[in-house]
C-alpha cells in the first residue's frame, strides 16, 4: 500500500519522531511496529473504484447513516464483520486491553423508558479532535473525510484516545499474529474504524454495512445530493452524537 501523497514529512518532523520514540522507550512506551501505508486512492463510489495512485477528492465526503429502529439489541453482525475484515482477534481476556473498532451500545430514555441499540465507531469528524492533538501528524483526515492513523509515525502517545469524545480508538498492547495483509496493524499503535478504506478504495461497501442483516446501515457520499444517504438525511430527521461539540461528524443516527 502506498504512502499518502498529501502527507509531506520534513526533516524536522522526522527528527521529532525519532526523539519522541527514544523518549517513549525510556518511559516504557511500546516500540514502533510496522504500520499502515495509507492508500491515497479512496473516494470511489459504491460501484466504481479509481486507479491506484489517484488522490482522494475533496468533492467526496464519505458518511454513514444508521437506523436504530432496525438495529436489534442482541445482534452483533456488524462487529463480527468488522473483526473478520480487519483481522481483529481478541488475544486477551480483559476487553479493555483488546482492539475494538466498532461496538454495540444500548441507550435508554429515562423519560419514557424507550431503549435503542446502536453501533458506535469512529465518527469521522470534519473537525476531528484526534487530529488536532496528535504531535506527529499520525492522526490525519483524508480529503474525502475518512479519518485514519498512519502507523509508521504513530508513537503510541494515546493523546488521540483521550481527545476522542466517542471512545472510538484502541491501543494495540500485544504482538499480532493473524492479520489481513490489506490492513497492517502493529503493537504500540493506536487504531480505529477506517470505514473499511481498503474496500471503499475498490468501490465496495464497508464490511459492517454489507453484513447488517436488517439493512440498518447506509453508506455513501454526503456531498452528492443524488446519493441515497444524502437524500435520506435531507428528508428524515437524523442525529449527530454530541452535536454540541460542532465536529460535523460523518456518522448520523435515526431514531435517537
Amino acid at each position: 500500500m502506498n504512502e499518502p501523497q498529501d502527507k509531506v514529512q520534513d526533516s524536522g518532523r522526522r527528527g521529532f519522531i525519532g526523539a519522541a520514540a527514544a523518549a517513549g522507550a525510556g518511559l516504557g512506551v511500546a516500540a514502533l511496529a510496522p504500520g499502515l501505508h495509507l492508500i491515497e486512492v479512496a473516494g470511489a463510489t459504491s460501484a466504481t473504484a479509481r486507479a491506484a495512485g489517484e488522490p482522494a477528492p475533496s468533492t467526496v465526503r464519505w458518511g454513514m447513516l444508521i437506523d436504530t429502529a432496525k438495529c436489534a439489541s442482541g445482534c452483533d453482525a456488524c462487529v463480527q464483520a468488522c473483526n473478520t475484515e480487519n483481522g481483529i482477534v481478541e488475544t486477551v481476556k480483559d476487553a479493555r486491553q483488546g482492539s475494538q473498532w466498532i461496538r454495540k451500545i444500548d441507550l435508554k430514555d429515562p423519560k419514557n423508558g424507550r431503549t435503542h441499540s446502536l453501533p458506535m465507531m469512529c465518527q469521522h469528524c470534519e473537525n476531528p479532535p484526534c487530529v488536532d492533538v496528535c504531535p506527529t501528524g499520525a492522526s490525519m483526515k483524508r480529503a474525502d473525510g475518512i479519518v485514519l492513523v498512519d502507523r509508521h509515525i504513530c508513537i503510541g502517545c494515546r493523546y488521540c484516545m483521550m481527545a476522542c469524545p466517542y471512545k472510538a480508538r484502541s491501543f494495540v498492547h500485544q504482538p499480532l499474529d493473524t492479520q489481513n495483509p490489506e490492513v497492517p496493524r502493529g503493537i504500540g499503535c493506536v487504531e480505529s474504524c477506517t470505514f473499511c478504506v481498503q474496500r471503499v478504495d475498490k468501490g465496495m461497501q464497508p464490511a459492517c454495512v454489507e453484513a447488517c442483516p436488517e439493512g440498518a446501515m447506509l453508506f455513501g457520499d454526503l456531498n452528492d445530493p443524488n446519493s441515497g444517504i444524502a437524500q435520506r438525511i435531507a428528508r428524515e430527521a437524523t442525529t449527530q452524537v454530541r452535536a454540541d461539540l460542532k465536529l460535523n461528524v460523518g456518522v448520523r443516527y435515526q431514531g435517537i
